[in-house]
């Protein structure tokens, strides 16, 4: 049988959660404080919610030039 459109949501929030705890606890928090406001934010807002897009128009760069500083700050997707 299939799920019910709550079940779904409970299941995509539960799924959310874990990855938003994956994201802080990889994050090398050292780094990120180094980096400059705009930028640290964006990183902040991606460990939050995932949205590499958003977070890379937040910070003014490309989606290649975040994914960068995602690398080097140890966040996993």
């Amino acid at each position: 049988m299939a799920a019910s459109a709550e079940e779904l949501l409970k299941e995509w929030e539960e799924e959310d959660r874990e990855l938003r705890e994956l994201r802080r606890r990889s994050a090398d928090w050292k780094y990120i404080e180094s980096l400059p406001p705009r930028v640290r934010e964006a990183v902040e807002l991606y460990i939050e919610t995932g949205d590499i897009w958003l977070a890379a128009k937040l910070a003014g760069l490309t989606v290649d030039e975040f994914n960068e500083i995602r690398i080097k700050a140890g966040i996993l997707w």
